[in-house]
């Protein structure tokens, strides 16, 4: 009877244990509730639809990179070329654009352009056996550079008689309530969700995130896996760069993307993927880039200098690396 008595006692409550389950696979929602509440304190106004919604355009830039760069830190790796890529990919659109006066055309030379520049990457890292730390940091590097020489140094400005037009590729809304850039960010987020969840090829990502070696003794292709990963992240980043170039009409080389890989990083990071791979979700990278967006309009409304933000994105990002570290500890 005392055996039993003692027993049961040492058992976590149902509440406990459930909440703590909760919490472990969900705590970017928890978060991002938190930030809900401080952000509508700091701005009484935050819940109005329009603000909501420059909220959301405002982050789709730097989200929708995010979203390929939870693919590549699930997979085990990293890439710090994507802003060189919006920056490479965007300067010669804008001339693309100028020659032809074609919208599509440009659309198009982004996606192909920025899945090329992502599918070198992949090479480097799966055919040159370079560390993707290595890999993406020299290809940052050479991208910059590259796009800095062509443009020499100046901007890249769209046609004067295009650029009304080509504006309302990212000012534009739909039935004039819902902004383009928002729901392309809401399309892509949703595709690559799905891209995770139901297919083989998802599976394959978390799978040699998990461990690369097992899953190459269970038949999977790991450099193939690793190289059409980094294709998918450079075509976002291709992405990004065309509707950069709507949003600006015109993009300097040296600024262009600057910092997109540490947005894009600290956005997965907060959305609770583990930055040594093997776990994680879209869903978290995608709260998690607007999370970023909020604690940065959260700074400037507590007259927060702007240049601290970099400061806070990486002290978020270590944060999340240790209570991923403690978790795993447990």
């Amino acid at each position: 009877m005392g055996q039993e008595l003692s027993t049961t006692t040492k058992k976590p409550s149902f509440f406990n244990r459930n909440w703590s389950t909760f919490y472990k696979k969900y705590s970017f929602l928890v978060s991002f509730l938190l930030l809900l509440i401080i952000a509508n304190l700091a701005n009484p106004n935050f819940f109005r639809f329009s603000s909501i919604n420059t909220l959301l355009v405002n982050t789709t830039l730097t989200g929708i990179i995010a979203v390929g760069m939870t693919l590549v830190i699930i997979s085990g790796m990293i890439d710090l070329s994507v802003g060189s890529i919006v920056a490479l990919v965007s300067g010669l659109a804008i001339l693309v654009l100028n020659n032809t006066g074609s919208a599509w055309l440009m659309l198009i030379f982004c996606l192909v352009f920025g899945l090329i520049l992502g599918a070198f990457n992949g090479v480097l890292i799966s055919r040159g056996r370079l560390a993707p730390f290595i890999a993406t940091l020299a290809t940052m590097s050479a991208y910059r550079s590259i796009i800095v020489q062509v443009g020499q140094g100046g901007p890249f400005i769209v046609r004067s008689d295009l650029i009304e037009s080509f504006r309302m590729i990212a000012a534009g809304q739909l039935f004039d309530i819902l902004p383009y850039m928002a729901i392309i960010f809401v399309v892509v987020a949703i595709g690559a969700s799905l891209l995770l969840k139901y297919t083989k090829f998802g599976r394959y990502v978390f799978a040699v995130g998990s461990n690369e070696y097992a899953s190459s003794l269970a038949g999977i292709n790991v450099g193939n896996t690793k190289l059409v990963i980094m294709s998918i992240v450079g075509m976002l980043s291709g992405l990004s760069a065309f509707l950069l170039c709507s949003r600006l009409t015109s993009v300097t080389a040296a600024n262009a993307g600057v910092n997109y890989e540490l947005d894009a990083i600290a956005a997965v990071a907060i959305g609770g993927t583990s930055m040594s791979g093997g776990r994680g979700r879209i869903l978290g990278s995608f709260l998690g880039a607007i999370m970023l967006q909020m604690i940065q309009g959260i700074l400037i409304a507590a007259n927060i200098p702007p240049f601290l933000t970099g400061l806070v994105k990486g002290i978020i990002i270590i944060i999340s690396v240790i209570f991923q570290r403690d978790d795993k500890k447990k």
